[in-house]
């Protein structure tokens, strides 16, 4: 199937062509008919899964039969989505898709000064697309008007959960028009966010794809047993290896980042992190820079990684385990995408082996443990060790050396002789 099999407009698909886009993703495939039937719809499906466009296209394109031709443009579509990184993507799709067509599009989130983005609202856009605290806070200004809403969309809604916006979302959905067609996406359907989507949505088609529980075959996943103290080194270690010429790192927390950031600094190694306590503009030059490869190490929190997309990521390493199962999925899913290589490697000390343990049986399959690893755990008595064959991408595979003077003193397992 290719694009023009969905019966999109000339402009439309101009502009996919030009973005390089030849076949449609399979969320693509089965959400654009649904909505470009005006249907509302329900989705279930991960970040990296070709979301945004599945929505942004048809949007458009039902944007474009109905130009409202008012002197100054009034939000006809809006798109909530619960970070600024994840914001500022949409809005770019929405540019890039709609290049060829007369409708404006903006983006609005805190942590910078709103002069600029008022600015641009006073003149007047068909499309908005926000984060809830600056969205709340405008509206509550008179800058911003969603009496015409014809297309709302709120995506990443268990993120939304998980970041204590659901009760700014109930706030929102009073201030739309009960007639217009509604999209919700979320990767994970807890019960609250299925009462959620009960309550936006009207008949809805439903779409899954790729179930969270699932990790990309073109991943390969790796687990080092090894003590807390020992991370730091390992991970040092690990850098040394040529071939990971960039690789996203991720804590639990935003002190845990900065710690992370500041010893890779201390050994040379170009690093910055990301998370919420960043200011906006320090958040996107750290990810440009990231992205340009002049950074070689990003460490960032959950959060405010969701969101990222970064072109041909080969590795992931988790620093720490998350303490939420489905967390492992989406963050190793930063990479391996498109069908292209990807490898995750795992750091697990004695206090993260339940969490673990809870992954593995959320994914359906045991991760092969590392046992060639210079800085073994003194506590893997503690955890089963996986039988899994070694994986057949041999290249992604850590190759150790062996020069550690400590390591005569440890068996394979890490059990003392």
């Amino acid at each position: 199937m290719d694009f023009q099999s969905l019966k999109l407009t000339q402009p439309i698909l101009k502009a996919l062509q030009e973005e390089g886009y030849t076949t449609p993703t399979p969320i693509q495939q089965q959400a654009i008919p649904i909505l470009l039937e005006g249907n509302d719809l329900l989705g279930c499906a991960q970040t990296g899964t070709g979301k945004t466009a599945a929505f942004a296209i048809p949007i458009l394109q039902l944007m474009q039969a109905n130009i409202v031709n008012d002197k100054k443009k009034i939000i006809r579509a809006l798109i909530v989505t619960p970070t600024r990184e994840l914001a500022i993507q949409i809005q770019e799709s929405f540019e890039n898709y709609g290049r060829f067509l007369p409708i404006k599009s903006t983006v609005i989130f805190g942590g910078v000064g709103q002069g600029t983005q008022t600015q641009i609202l006073n003149k007047g856009v068909d499309i908005l697309v926000a984060t809830p605290g600056r969205l709340l806070d405008l509206i509550g200004q008179g800058f911003i008007s969603l009496k015409q809403v014809e297309y709302f969309v709120l995506d990443e809604a268990d993120r939304m959960l998980d970041m204590g916006f659901i009760h700014d979302i109930k706030k929102l959905l009073l201030l739309l028009p009960k007639q217009k067609q509604s999209l919700f996406f979320s990767a994970t359907m807890p019960p609250e966010i299925v009462k959620l989507a009960q309550s936006i949505l009207h008949e809805p088609q439903k779409v899954e794809v790729t179930p969270v529980s699932s990790t990309a075959d073109t991943i390969q996943q790796y687990l080092f047993l090894v003590d807390k103290d020992n991370k730091n080194s390992l991970l040092l270690h690990l850098l040394k290896n040529d071939k990971i010429k960039t690789v996203l790192v991720f804590t639990r927390t935003k002190y845990g980042a900065d710690k992370v950031v500041k010893m890779l600094l201390k050994n040379n190694i170009t690093a910055e992190a990301i998370h919420g306590n960043k200011a906006q503009n320090a958040r996107q030059r750290a990810l440009s820079n990231f992205k340009a490869q002049t950074t070689r190490v990003l460490v960032a929190t959950d959060i405010a990684a969701r969101g990222i997309d970064v072109d041909d990521l080969e590795f992931v390493i988790n620093y720490e385990i998350p303490n939420i199962a489905e967390t492992y999925v989406h963050r190793i899913g930063r990479t391996g995408r498109a069908g292209a290589n990807g490898t995750a490697y795992t750091f697990c000390d004695a206090e993260e082996k339940s969490d673990w343990k809870d992954i593995e049986k959320l994914i359906g399959k045991k991760i092969e443990i590392v046992e060639d690893n210079p800085y073994p755990s003194m506590h893997t008595d503690k955890v089963v060790a996986a039988k899994t064959p070694v994986a057949a991408n041999e290249h992604a595979r850590p190759k150790l050396n062996n020069n550690n003077p400590n390591k005569k003193w440890f068996g394979k397992r890490g059990v003392k002789k």
